[in-house]
C-alpha cells in the first residue's frame, strides 16, 4: 500500500487533496441556477468518497474516464453529516501510471486456507447426486481459481479480490451452525446452495484495474448464470453416471439459486418456496448486512464519533460502541 497517499477511510473534513483516484458512477447534472455540475464517486482500495465538480461542462464530463483514473485537486468538507470532496481541478491518468494495489482491495484472509475449509464443509454432503454435482464445480481448476479471485459484489458487500470465497465460506459456516436447529431441513441442499447461489459471479464481475460488470454479467446476471450452469453440470454428471440426474433434485437446487435474493425487487426471478431456500436467503442476507455494518464502523473516518456517517444501503447510521460494553 502506498504510504504517501491519503486513503478514503482516512479522509476528514477540511483537508486539501492532490492525488489520484478511481472514478465511478459519474453523472452530469443541472443545478437550480442552470449551471451544470458533475457528481461521481472517487474510490481507492479502502472505499469511496462522494464528489462534486461545480461549473462543469459536457466537455469536462466527457474527459472524465468512466471506471478509470483521474488526478484530483480539491478539498473535503462535511455536508449534512456526510463527508464529500469538492473537486477544483482534475485530469485523466493512464492505468499504467498508477499502483493498482492502491485501488483494488483484497480479502484480508488467506484464500489458500479458505478454499480447503470450504471443500471440507462441502465434503460432508451425503446425497450422491448432489455430491457429484458439487464436485463437478469444485474439481474444475478454472472454476476453482476464478472462485478464489472473484469479488462478491461491485460495492455493497465483500467488494474485493477473494470476496466471493470469503462470503461463501462465511455463509457455509453459518449454515453449519443453524442446520442442527432445524433437523427437518435438507442439509445437503442447503450446503450445495451455499456454494452455488453466487457462483455466477465469477463471470458476472471482472477485477482487473477495477471491479466492474462484464458484458455477460450485465446481460444475464449471476442468478441466471448460476441456474444455467447448474443444469449444464448436472447433465455432465448424468452422462458420466450413465443415468438421468434426478429432476426434482435439480429443480430444488435451481430454485434455491433463483430465489436467494428473496424479493422480486432485488432481482430474484422466484420467491423462496421451500424451507432450504428461506434458510439460505436469510443467512446470505445476514452475512451481507453484517459485513456492511462492520465495514462501515471500521472505515468511518471520525474515530471519535459514536455513529458512522449515514449508510444509504442500510438506511441508517451505525452505532459504533455496541461491542465495547
Amino acid at each position: 500500500m502506498n504510504k504517501t497517499r491519503r486513503y478514503c477511510n482516512q479522509l476528514m473534513a477540511g483537508e486539501t487533496i492532490d492525488q489520484v483516484f478511481l472514478v465511478r458512477a459519474k453523472d452530469l447534472r443541472t443545478a437550480a441556477n442552470g449551471q451544470m455540475y458533475i457528481t461521481c464517486a472517487l474510490c481507492d482500495r479502502t472505499g469511496s468518497i462522494q464528489s462534486r465538480l461545480w461549473q462543469a461542462s459536457e466537455g469536462i464530463f466527457n474527459s472524465l474516464p468512466a471506471d478509470g483514473f483521474v488526478h484530483v485537486r480539491g478539498r473535503t468538507e462535511s455536508y449534512k453529516g456526510n463527508l464529500q470532496l469538492i473537486i477544483e481541478a482534475l485530469r485523466p491518468v493512464k492505468a499504467s501510471a498508477v499502483e493498482v494495489e492502491d485501488f483494488l482491495a483484497k480479502t484480508q484472509f488467506d484464500v489458500e486456507k479458505m478454499w480447503p475449509e470450504l471443500l471440507e464443509i462441502l465434503g460432508t454432503i451425503q446425497d450422491p447426486w448432489i455430491k457429484r454435482l458439487v464436485a463437478a464445480f469444485t474439481d474444475d481448476p478454472a472454476i476453482a481459481e476464478s472462485f478464489k479471485r472473484a469479488p462478491a459484489a461491485l460495492q455493497l458487500h465483500h467488494p474485493f479480490i477473494g470476496g466471493l470465497l470469503e462470503h461463501t465460506l462465511s455463509l457455509a459456516r453459518a449454515c453449519l451452525a443453524v442446520l442442527p436447529l432445524y433437523p427437518q431441513v435438507n442439509r445437503d441442499l442447503v450446503l450445495a446452495g451455499a456454494l452455488l447461489h453466487d457462483i455466477g459471479k465469477i463471470e458476472e464481475l471482472s477485477a482487473d484495474t477495477a471491479i466492474n460488470y462484464t458484458d455477460r454479467g450485465q446481460l444475464i446476471g449471476h442468478i441466471t448464470l448460476g441456474a444455467v450452469w447448474t443444469a449444464q453440470r448436472a447433465a455432465q454428471v448424468a452422462q458420466q453416471a450413465g443415468e438421468p440426474f434426478p429432476a426434482r433434485t435439480l429443480d430444488l437446487l435451481q430454485h434455491i439459486i433463483l430465489s436467494h435474493h428473496g424479493e422480486y425487487e432485488y432481482g430474484s426471478p422466484r420467491l423462496p418456496a421451500i424451507p432450504e431456500a428461506f434458510l439460505l436467503h436469510y443467512l446470505d442476507n445476514l452475512d451481507a448486512k453484517l459485513y456492511m455494518s462492520l465495514h462501515a464502523i471500521a472505515s468511518d473516518p471520525d474515530a471519535t464519533a459514536d455513529f458512522t456517517q449515514y449508510h444509504r444501503q442500510l438506511e441508517t447510521r451505525i452505532y459504533k460502541r455496541s461491542g465495547q460494553l
